[in-house]
């Protein structure tokens, strides 16, 4: 597989849940039932070890068994595809978030490449005091032992400011497959945009992560200069938390975009952006602040029967007052926008 023309195809990519027994161990038949939906559902990738996943596997020692689990499952899952269909099996790839310090985030790396990731997404959470050198120092040195996917993480929930220049040169970074954009804020997304385009390079895809504006972001043509010539860029897939839940929607949702190629995009198309965002919140507890964000993904898998619960690593972080019944108002709002008639048609095999 060529993972950065797999990458400029656009893809779904969830951010993949982890799956925890209720005393806070890894539940491994839920975790590759994750994956395995996933796959069934379309998505040309999944994002391990990332936001979604918790940071904190690191500190408990799931990092390694989390990764490996989720990689043999994805391939197990492909080859068998592959057996059924009698073709090849088909492009997908695995991302791997990488955090800490260099000596940490190198390590991690080395870990991501042993246990078959193709790339792996950097996360410059707490480098908030480094200067934009000691950033793209610290992206070179991880991108010597595998292609960078780089990640604009929200504030919100530990990621910090960063500046046009610094995008602009992350973007001469040779290895650089892909950026996830998600600073949950248009002029920041922007400035993404148009450092990349500023460098002239048209094989780095643009991902969002901008979880309230996914429609938004995947129509839109961004004016930019390349080359110092006006020009459009788009931004063609997603890496999502959003996405780690109704997946089968959001490949439908992905497809219908690119069919739309240059042409005008519908409004009943823009008034789905909007009630995705309205869900989102909902999933993503916007209203206190995210501390019900990842509970909240929990909560629709668990309803799905895919997850026997909520549990995280953190016991403070569970579902906020009122976020369930936010949860039911958007379910009953906007039911085409769930999938729950197909998990619950291939659920049993895939907890199996």
């Amino acid at each position: 597989m060529n993972v950065r023309q797999h990458l400029l195809a656009g893809q779904v990519i969830p951010a993949h849940p982890l799956a925890l027994t209720p005393a806070r161990t890894l539940d491994e038949r839920s975790q590759r039932a994750l994956t395995r939906y996933y796959l069934a559902a379309g998505a040309g990738g999944i994002a391990v070890g990332v936001h979604t996943t918790q940071f904190a596997i690191r500190e408990v020692g799931l990092l390694h068994p989390v990764l490996q689990l989720a990689s043999e499952t994805a391939d197990a899952a492909l080859a068998a595809e592959a057996a059924t269909t009698g073709a090849a099996p088909r492009p997908f790839v695995k991302i791997a978030g990488v955090v800490g310090p260099t000596g940490q985030a190198v390590h991690e790396a080395s870990l991501a490449a042993a246990t078959g990731y193709d790339a792996v997404m950097v996360s410059l959470a707490g480098f908030d005091s480094a200067d934009d050198r000691a950033l793209l120092a610290h992206c070179r040195a991880v991108a010597e032992v595998r292609p960078v996917v780089g990640f604009y993480l929200q504030p919100a929930v530990g990621g910090r400011v960063l500046s046009y220049r610094f995008w602009r040169e992350l973007a001469e970074l040779p290895s650089l497959v892909a950026i996830k954009i998600a600073p949950f804020d248009r002029y920041r997304t922007l400035d993404v945009v148009r450092a990349v385009a500023a460098s002239g390079r048209t094989d780095v895809a643009l991902y969002t992560g901008n979880d309230d504006a996914i429609v938004q972001d995947l129509v839109t043509p961004f004016p930019v200069r390349r080359n110092g010539t006006a020009a459009t860029a788009r931004i063609v897939g997603g890496l999502l938390g959003q996405w780690a839940v109704w997946t089968r929607h959001a490949v439908s949702l992905l497809a219908r975009i690119k069919a739309i190629g240059e042409g005008p995009v519908p409004r009943n198309l823009l008034t789905e952006g909007a009630e995705l965002t309205d869900a989102n919140a909902a999933v993503f507890d916007v209203a206190n602040g995210f501390a019900g964000c990842i509970p909240g993904i929990h909560e629709i898998l668990r309803r799905q029967g895919l997850l026997r619960g909520t549990w995280t690593l953190d016991t403070r972080e569970q579902l906020s007052p009122g976020q369930a019944d936010e949860l039911d108002r958007v379910i009953a709002a906007y039911p085409w926008l769930t999938d729950d008639a197909f998990v619950a048609e291939h659920r049993d095999r895939w907890l199996a």
